[in-house]
């Protein structure tokens, strides 16, 4: 089997949620020469953009989801290292985080697996964080893009204090939002950059939002 099967194989196998084949076959594809930024490109962003797709037209549903972020995980620990080695350069530079008073983090974390997935470089901050950690995370790791993200309509109403935290301390990064109790005219109210309803769609947010198109 030549490399371009086996990455056929791998988007296939992240597909169906193999994590132990994604992880064989992600050994197999470097110890032939294939480029870690190759398997990324060719095998585990395909697989990721079908899963997303089906996602969000309702083919399949979250705990399918998540057993194909685990393939993911899989194979990017084992890329993760050699890809920062490399001169492979990422799309843009994402920093998430659940916002104070709020623990949920399976969303926030689906979400970074859709994004590297896409060709993302993303910086998990973690849940519980203030305002003042998101200014001064966002000084140090100097993101493209700040992801918030809440899932109790008591912490939804932080984002809007980190917003403006950020706006008083003169940072610029656009911030999207997320989480089950938000919508679209919640992000608009709070100054958000953009909202996305589900793990899927934010990727095409987060590429919206950097190539500048109006949402």
């Amino acid at each position: 089997m030549g490399i371009d099967q086996k990455l056929e194989q791998l988007a296939q196998s992240l597909i169906e949620g193999n994590h132990l084949l994604v992880e064989r076959l992600t050994e197999e594809l470097l110890h032939e020469g294939a480029a870690p930024h190759v398997i990324l490109d060719k095998g585990l962003m395909p697989g990721m953009d079908v899963v997303g797709r089906r996602f969000r037209e309702g083919e399949i549903f979250l705990p399918h989801v998540l057993v194909s972020a685990r393939s993911m995980k899989a194979s990017m620990k084992i890329l993760d290292p050699l890809l920062a080695q490399s001169s492979y350069k990422a799309k843009g530079k994402i920093m998430l985080g659940t916002v104070r008073g709020d623990v949920h983090d399976i969303g926030k974390n689906l979400v970074g697996i859709m994004l590297r997935g896409a060709g993302y470089e993303v910086v998990d901050v973690g849940i519980g964080c203030s305002a003042e950690q998101f200014a001064e995370l966002c000084e140090l790791h100097k993101p493209d893009v700040l992801g918030l993200s809440a899932l109790l309509t008591t912490t939804m109403m932080y984002m809007k204090v980190v917003v403006e935290t950020l706006a008083t301390n003169g940072t610029s990064i656009p911030v999207i939002v997320g989480g089950a109790p938000l919508n679209e005219r919640f992000a608009r109210e709070i100054g958000a950059a953009g909202y996305a309803r589900n793990a899927a769609d934010s990727v095409g947010l987060v590429k919206s939002v950097l190539s500048g198109e109006k949402l």
